[in-house]
């Protein structure tokens, strides 16, 4: 006979003490979420302000990335499900206290509505375009009637996309690392930030990247401040936030975290914009392609680093 002692009553493989259920699939997800509603944001917010003929790319071109990167990041999260073919499950159900169920319903709607938002330019922005059916003629006409009330109904849903990115992640009490009211700011500044610097990539009119540039430094700085509240808190905190704390302070995401994502995708960036904005020739793609890849490598740290985190009892 085979004796076991058990020291807890806790017996979850790949869950507990440490989880082993989200790779890249997710990071990237949470990544391409945060980049499609940022850009959606300031595509309607620039259209409600009046500024649609100042920021023809924020409002018309860049907008295309947002349901492509909002297609591979769902193809990303249905490959790493386990039961693909009940995925619809999530859209039976409303659920006001769960992060899933915002998620899903949120992009369900917002989906849809920024391929409507592109089709309702999509005659400005190719002027040999042409609708081959007549009721896609009425529908663009009828959607540009009321663009004024979709960029509201897309600003207040991207908010929604970009916060929930990292209340998916807080929401989990099991893992101190996430577990902070701290991160949905943070992913929502982060994915505001991505998004302009997608848009500022493709962006060849210089007043326009001009104006983008100096949100973008307000949100980096913002990140920045976030951040720095964030590692203050797990010092503030108990043993396990002390643990989580480690992790990035001479422990295994040292390198990763305030290299890769905070000295290369944030202070970087944001010293050579500022340097842009005082009259020095940096090369346009630089910054942005900085804050894209801390961007993402921010995602992949804090869902890894997140992972290993967990109470003890």
């Amino acid at each position: 006979m085979k004796e076991e002692l058990i020291v807890s009553g806790k017996h979850l493989p790949d869950i507990y003490p440490v989880l082993h259920l989200w790779h890249w699939e997710i990071s990237l997800y949470l990544f391409l979420g945060g980049l499609a509603g940022g850009i959606l944001f300031f595509a309607a917010y620039f259209y409600i302000t009046g500024k649609e003929k100042e920021m023809p790319t924020t409002v018309k071109w860049a907008t295309i990335i947002a349901p492509l990167a909002l297609a591979i990041g769902l193809s990303s999260l249905l490959y790493d499900l386990h039961h693909k073919l009940y995925f619809w499950r999530l859209f039976t159900t409303v659920r006001f206290t769960s992060p899933m169920s915002w998620g899903a319903w949120t992009l369900m709607i917002i989906f849809p509505l920024s391929l409507i938002w592109i089709g309702t330019y999509m005659k400005e922005m190719f002027p040999n375009w042409n609708w081959k059916f007549k009721f896609l003629n009425d529908f663009e006409a009828l959607a540009i009637k009321y663009r004024l009330s979709i960029a509201w109904l897309m600003m207040a849903l991207s908010i929604i996309l970009a916060v929930y990115t990292g209340i998916l992640l807080s929401a989990f009490n099991a893992r101190p690392l996430w577990n902070t009211s701290i991160l949905g700011p943070l992913f929502l500044v982060s994915g505001f930030s991505t998004g302009l610097a997608a848009i500022m990539w493709l962006s060849n009119d210089e007043h326009e990247r001009k104006v983008l540039s100096r949100i973008d430094i307000f949100f980096i700085l913002t990140e920045l401040f976030l951040i720095v509240h964030l590692f203050m808190g797990f010092m503030a905190g108990t043993a396990v936030k002390l643990e989580a704390f480690h992790l990035f302070m001479g422990g295994a995401f040292t390198i990763s975290f305030w290299v890769f994502v905070v000295l290369l995708g944030l202070i970087f960036p944001v010293t050579l914009e500022i340097l842009e904005l005082k009259g020095f020739h940096i090369p346009k793609w630089v910054p942005p392609l900085l804050i894209l890849f801390g961007g993402l490598m921010f995602r992949f740290v804090m869902v890894d680093a997140g992972q290993i985190t967990r109470f003890l009892y």
